[in-house]
C-alpha cells in the first residue's frame, strides 16, 4: 500500500492492540493448526506455519498454545476441523475485497459474511471475481530508523521484490512467498528492527477513495474484520489523508 494510506496506519494500529488478546489468540491458534496441517508441523520446512507461529510470539502466546496448535494440526491430539475459506467481492465505490477465513461452518459462515457484505454498503461476488487483481506475497513490516537506501540494499540483495516507504510507520517489503523467511532473517542480521511477518493479497494497482466513500470503506472492513470466522482483509484502495 502507498504511504499515505489511513486504511495502512489503522491496521497496524489495530494489530499492535488486539481487539481483545483472546480473539486476537484464536485467530493465531487457526491459524498455526491448519498450516500445519497443511504443510507440516516443522516450521523449518513450512514457511506459512514459521510466519505464524512469529506472529504468535510477536503476541506473546505461550509457546504451550504454540505447541499444541501445531500438534492439533498434525493430528497429534483432537480438535476442532477448520477448514479455509477465501470470499470475494466488492465494497463502495466498487473496491476489491479479498476476506480470508477459517471456520468449521462454511454454510454459517458464508451466510454471515455475505449479510455483512451487504449491511456495509458492498456485494459478495463469485469465486475469482477479484483475485485476479491480486498478487499472493510476502510481506515484511520493518520498523523505522533506517534510511531507504540502507533498508532497500539489504532487502533486494535477500531476494525481495520491492520496498515501500511507510514513512513514520516504516517500511513495507514485498517477497516472493518462498522468499519472506530469508528476506526476514538477513534484516535482522544487519539489526533492523523486523515488527511482523506474513502472506497477504497484494494488489496490483490501487483506487483511491476520500471522504463519505473512505468511511464507508473502512466501515465495512471493520464489520468483516470483527467477525470471528475472520482472519484477514485484503483490499485495493487507498484512503486519502484528509
Amino acid at each position: 500500500m502507498a504511504g499515505h494510506n489511513r486504511w495502512t496506519k489503522i491496521k497496524r494500529q489495530k494489530e499492535a492492540m488486539g481487539a481483545t488478546k483472546g480473539k486476537l489468540f484464536t485467530k493465531l491458534i487457526r491459524e498455526i493448526t491448519v498450516a500445519a496441517r497443511n504443510g507440516g508441523g516443522d516450521p523449518a520446512n513450512n514457511y506459512r506455519l514459521r510466519a505464524a507461529i512469529e506472529a504468535a510470539r510477536d503476541a506473546n502466546m505461550p509457546s504451550d498454545k504454540i505447541q499444541a496448535a501445531i500438534k492439533r494440526g498434525t493430528g497429534e491430539i483432537e480438535g476442532v476441523n477448520y477448514e479455509e475459506v477465501t470470499y470475494e467481492g466488492y465494497g463502495p465505490g466498487g473496491v476489491a475485497l479479498i476476506v480470508e477465513c477459517m471456520t468449521d461452518n462454511r454454510n454459517r459462515t458464508a451466510g454471515e459474511v455475505r449479510h455483512l457484505f451487504t449491511k456495509g454498503g458492498g456485494n459478495l461476488g463469485e469465486s475469482g471475481s477479484v483475485a485476479w487483481m491480486f498478487d499472493r506475497v510476502g510481506m515484511i513490516h520493518v520498523a523505522p530508523g533506517r534510511s531507504e537506501d540502507e533498508v532497500m540494499e539489504i532487502a533486494i540483495e535477500a531476494g525481495a521484490s520491492d520496498v515501500i516507504n511507510l514513512d513514520e510507520d516504516g517500511f513495507e517489503i514485498r517477497t516472493a512467498m518462498s522468499d519472506l523467511h530469508e528476506v526476514a532473517e538477513a534484516l535482522l542480521a544487519r539489526g533492523i528492527e523486523v515488527r511482523a511477518r506474513k502472506l497477504i493479497y497484494a494488489p496490483k494497482t490501487e483506487v483511491v477513495v476520500e471522504g463519505e466513500q473512505a468511511g464507508q470503506v473502512l466501515r465495512l472492513v471493520e464489520l468483516l474484520e470483527d467477525c470471528d470466522d475472520v482472519q484477514e482483509v485484503h483490499g485495493n484502495f487507498v484512503v486519502a489523508e484528509p
